[in-house]
């Protein structure tokens, strides 16, 4: 059986149905709720009723255990974790709790029931300030922010697990995710949204209500805006499934990045945006947040080389596809209001 912490979550619920398209049906899902969604859950549920959903939170390690001492785990995929920037920055012990000590609960779980292998959600937000760009895996890593921090923390502990206990990890650091379920069963869902693409889409339906901010405009950018590598969601999910293999295959630690080696700026992102909605946007410009890099994109020859893996979508397709969903959510959330 396959443990997917944070897999009503959005990368982790994708992760659930590249699974489940790949002929893995033995999958149970760890989620506290407090990000995912039991309705994500109950429409995973509905593709397979092999999908199995426990609610716990890896803070208690009571949670985690009784996971593993009622059910046979062989490997873990870990999505479980806080992940916006700017709150690190204002709130860095909530993020020390829960990404460092709740891993730490869930692989030292691991090792107590013999479970080797584990696919692990980092960051690209480990690197901090590019040095050069593309950002390969040799770049140094030096995070500006404590969510960054966080994430690397548990890269070196799980090289020290590997060490003393044999725990073999594949760190996946992401660049930015873009994009929703080609076939609108699932996709982005945060209560307090701050990613670019779903604020921009969710501005444009607000019909006025709400104006998109661009948070900051005088980087050392071609225009001014942050750039970032958008990596498709449904591409990201298959990434996770490649590592989950080679790491039953060869049996062996490594790290990735995840990226289509392509930046957009923040500008650029906008204006595709408007472009699939078809129609003006408001925006204004303001000032930029704490811990925010002018320019992350990947060098992504490692996992090509090593996995196989290509970005197959483009950033209009991941638009496109995350605008049909945030349709389907606002009309999902009027009805759960009413009802």
């Amino acid at each position: 059986m396959i443990l997917i912490t944070g897999g009503a979550g959005y990368i982790g619920s994708h992760t659930v149905i590249n699974f489940l398209k790949n002929g893995i049906k033995d999958i149970l899902i760890f989620d506290n709720l407090e990000v995912g969604h039991i309705e994500i859950i109950k429409e995973l549920q509905k593709m397979s009723a092999s999908v199995k959903f426990i609610q716990g939170d890896l803070k208690n390690l009571s949670d985690i255990e009784n996971v593993f001492a009622n059910n046979k785990i062989d490997s873990v995929i870990h999505f479980a974790g806080y992940s916006l920037v700017s709150e690190s920055v204002t709130e860095p012990r909530k993020y020390y709790n829960n990404n460092v000590c709740g891993t730490l609960n869930l692989i030292n779980t691991m090792v107590d029931y013999k479970c080797k292998k584990i696919v692990f959600s980092s960051t690209c937000a480990t690197y901090g300030e590019p040095e050069y760009t593309p950002i390969d895996e040799e770049h140094p890593q030096a995070p500006i922010n404590p969510y960054g921090a966080s994430k690397l923390m548990i890269e070196r502990i799980l090289k020290d697990y590997d060490t003393a206990y044999g725990l073999k990890s594949i760190k996946l650091r992401y660049f930015n995710v873009a994009g929703a379920d080609s076939e609108t069963r699932i996709g982005e869902w945060h209560n307090n949204e701050t990613h670019v693409i779903p604020t921009i889409l969710k501005s444009a339906l607000s019909e006025g209500e709400s104006l998109f901010k661009i948070y900051g405009g005088d980087y050392e950018t071609i225009d001014g805006t942050c750039i970032r590598d958008y990596v498709n969601v449904e591409d990201l999910a298959e990434a996770h499934y490649l590592a989950y293999s080679y790491l039953n295959k060869e049996n062996s630690s490594d790290v990735f990045n995840i990226g289509t080696e392509h930046g957009d700026s923040v500008k650029k992102v906008f204006e595709t945006c408007e472009k699939v909605v078809g129609k003006e946007i408001s925006v204004e410009i303001v000032s930029r947040r704490p811990g925010d890099p002018a320019k992350l994109y990947a060098n992504a020859d490692k996992i090509k080389n090593k996995l196989g893996w290509t970005p197959k979508h483009t950033l209009q397709e991941s638009i496109a596809s995350a605008y049909k969903w945030e349709k389907k959510l606002h009309s999902l959330l009027d009805t759960l209001v009413i009802s």
